[in-house]
């Protein structure tokens, strides 16, 4: 299935910034573009409220880090 631009940016907003969604909610084929997407557009602090929040969890956290660290 594609992979669209407009559904990436929403999922990772919702997912990052306001908590309203889990990765594990979104269609699988998103969970690598969300968590890159958040790397590239989110600052430390906003990823790291996520986190704290149990918005994501470690492991994505670890991940998204790694996509950080990458660029």
């Amino acid at each position: 299935m594609a992979v669209y631009s407009f559904r990436t940016s929403a999922y990772a907003r919702d997912i990052y910034l306001y908590g309203n969604r889990r990765i594990s909610d979104i269609p699988t084929e998103y969970h690598e573009p969300v968590k890159q997407y958040a790397a590239q557009n989110f600052t430390q602090e906003q990823i790291d409220n996520a986190l704290a929040q149990g918005w994501i969890t470690q492991q994505e956290y670890d991940e998204t880090l790694a996509y950080k660290t990458a660029q």
